[in-house]
């Protein structure tokens, strides 16, 4: 069983991948009416055989692109040649495993410092003086 190599970690078997030509809109003329130049390249999922944390990642940057199935579909056009859509395809799948292997770096909150805390007061003393200064005088009782 031979194996496509995506990036540098990761390579998928042939047999999850499929790839179908459908006819394209879009440049090439009246050619585009006779020759199926558009590439539908689908992955599956479950027969890719990606460690589960990159198939999470990949699942929810590329959600809008699995159908019912858990293929992961993509379609290009972009090109007048099939040879040229392919390789399109395959870049684009490449690009997404990649962003996918990307592991996001941990949140780690943090907290005011006493002195902006202590600017922010200021701040706002100043401004409410501003304001202040600002309404009609009371009148002495």
């Amino acid at each position: 069983m031979t194996s496509i190599q995506l990036t540098a970690r990761t390579s998928i078997p042939d047999d999850a991948l499929s790839v179908r030509f459908v006819r394209a809109g879009g440049p090439g003329g009246q050619n585009v009416n006779k020759v199926a130049t558009a590439v539908e390249l689908r992955l599956d999922l479950d027969a890719a055989d990606l460690p589960p944390t990159l198939r999470q990642r990949l699942e929810r940057i590329a959600a809008g692109r699995i159908n019912q199935q858990g293929e992961l579909v993509i379609f290009a056009q972009r090109f007048r040649t099939q040879a040229r859509n392919r390789d399109d395809a395959l870049t684009r799948l490449a690009t997404l495993v990649a962003d996918a292997e990307r592991v996001p770096k941990k949140r780690v909150p943090t907290r005011a410092t006493a002195a902006s805390k202590r600017r922010r007061l200021e701040q706002k003393g100043r401004r409410g003086l501003d304001k202040a200064l600002r309404r009609r005088p009371r009148e002495a009782e």
